[in-house]
């Protein structure tokens, strides 16, 4: 009787398991399936990465504000530097290294597995990949310092990462990577136009943002290592961004959820929370700024700009609010453009560094104002203009090289808070103002997440220790000026 009991009990779950397979497919949800193609992952990463750096959400980041573009009208502990209370700094690490880097991995072992593949079509889809999965973890130092790098997205092996040195581990390996991958564009087939919402599949595109951001990575350098910055900065300069038809953006649309995400934020919510500051507006009111009429609403009256104090309370009617451009579902999310390249070489050329880049510090320093003036709508007479003012021209302009250069390039990146921010910290310029409420200066960096601190702390103490401390105050290790 066992016997016959047992058989009887195998045949039923062998027939059990057989009509489960057969009938598995109906449990399956075809909007959320459980296997991501390569194509995919590497399109939701994108966005993913423009969002985070284009987002004015205050739960998201705070670039905007710690570059002092705007600051906040009722709500104003973030414009105060707490970081803390609405998890800022956790959300940042958790969208960097989840929703960015770990679907770059997932996105490049797929590639690599895909025996439908060419090896043209595998090196040109890595090589992609190679390059924002570099912006990612170069974001992520810039914002932290040293962070978990050669142990990090895997959870088996190292579910609580060491963290590597930024200096001396991170930073050259990027560069290393680069290098790596940059031929590969040549000669590689990229991820297609559905696939590559950043350049349409244009592998030569693809080269010169690789480039431009080798260029980016070389002068962070400069202070710290100027031998391998000058070798960074050469080798990458004659294949960086020439004109603003390079700029590495991503296109938004005009329905959700594909809407550029400060659209949301202004428009979408219904929220009247930002508004533009005096530290940017007195300069541009200063320089008589053509971009003004771009970057900002002329609500408070005819060709009139009221910046609002930075960190105390503002009213939203009474100063000068966001521009319309912004107010725009479909503005682009920017990554990296020919204004940015253009003061990066400028810098390059200056006498302190004196690398071979192809011109001068004035030339570059003019043509990033010219770039930056013409992508906000713009005309060149408007930039010639602007450059014959004495207080602007390169030659005339007052201050050291540092505050001519950061002055011009802080104001070119206006649309882009980290840059923004990640100018002021390199060049010290141009001034800042204290925080009115709580009476803090700019941070120069993100304290670690909390998460870390509770759950990985060993290695938490250490990178601490290592950076000279978490705190705000704390600078990078290429922030030395």
């Amino acid at each position: 009787m066992k016997k016959i009991f047992l058989s009887i009990l195998t045949l039923t779950l062998i027939f059990s398991c057989m009509s489960d397979e057969k009938y598995d497919r109906f449990n399956e949800d075809p909007k959320n399936p459980t296997q991501v193609s390569e194509d995919v992952l590497f399109t939701a990463a994108t966005k993913s990465l423009v969002d985070q750096m284009s987002s004015i959400n205050v739960n998201r980041n705070v670039f905007r504000m710690l570059a002092q573009y705007c600051t906040q009208v009722t709500y104003i502990d973030e414009s105060n530097y707490d970081l803390n209370g609405r998890g800022i700094t956790d959300n940042h690490w958790s969208e960097m290294y989840r929703d960015v880097l770990l679907d770059l991995q997932d996105s490049k072992t797929k590639v690599n597995e895909n025996a439908d593949l060419t090896a043209a079509e595998k090196a040109g889809r890595i090589a992609q990949i190679e390059v924002l999965s570099v912006y990612a973890w170069q974001q992520l130092v810039d914002t932290f310092g040293d962070i978990p790098y050669t142990e990090a997205l895997n959870i088996v092996d190292f579910p609580l990462p060491a963290y590597d040195d930024a200096a001396t581990v991170i930073y050259p390996d990027l560069i290393n990577r680069l290098d790596a991958v940059i031929p590969s564009f040549d000669t590689g087939e990229g991820f297609n136009a559905v696939a590559d919402r950043i350049y349409d599949g244009n592998m030569g595109a693809w080269k010169k943002f690789a480039n431009s951001l080798k260029l980016r990575v070389g002068m962070r350098l400069s202070d710290v290592n100027p031998g391998l910055a000058q070798s960074t900065v050469e080798s990458a300069a004659p294949g960086v961004f020439t004109s603003n038809d390079d700029n590495a953006l991503l296109y938004y649309q005009s329905a959700t959820p594909n809407t550029n995400p400060v659209w949301v934020d202004l428009v979408e919510s219904g929220r009247k929370d930002y508004v533009s500051t005096e530290t940017i507006v007195d300069i541009m009111n200063d320089l008589d700024d053509p971009r003004r009429e771009f970057y900002f609403r002329q609500n408070v009256g005819p060709d009139t700009y009221q910046g609002g104090v930075y960190g105390d309370s503002n009213s939203y009617t009474a100063n000068t609010q966001l521009g319309d451009i912004l107010h725009e579902a479909t503005t682009p999310g920017v990554l990296m453009d020919f204004a940015e390249v253009s003061f990066l070489l400028a810098t390059a050329a200056t006498p302190e560094y004196n690398f071979s880049v192809g011109g001068t510090t004035d030339f570059f320093y003019s043509r990033g104002i010219e770039a930056s003036i013409e992508y906000w709508g713009g005309l060149p007479a408007d930039a010639l203009t602007y450059l014959a003012d004495p207080d602007v021209a390169y030659a005339t302009a007052p201050g050291t090289w540092r505050e001519k250069i950061g002055k011009q390039f802080w104001l070119a990146m206006y649309n882009r808070g980290f840059e923004g921010w990640t100018v002021w910290r390199k060049y010290d310029a141009p001034v800042m103002n204290i925080a009115a409420e709580s009476g803090l200066p700019v941070p120069h960096r993100y304290t670690y997440p909390i998460d870390e601190q509770n759950l990985n702390v060993a290695n938490y103490d250490a990178a601490s220790a290592n950076i000279g401390g978490d705190a705000q105050g704390t600078k990078l290790f290429w922030d030395v000026n």
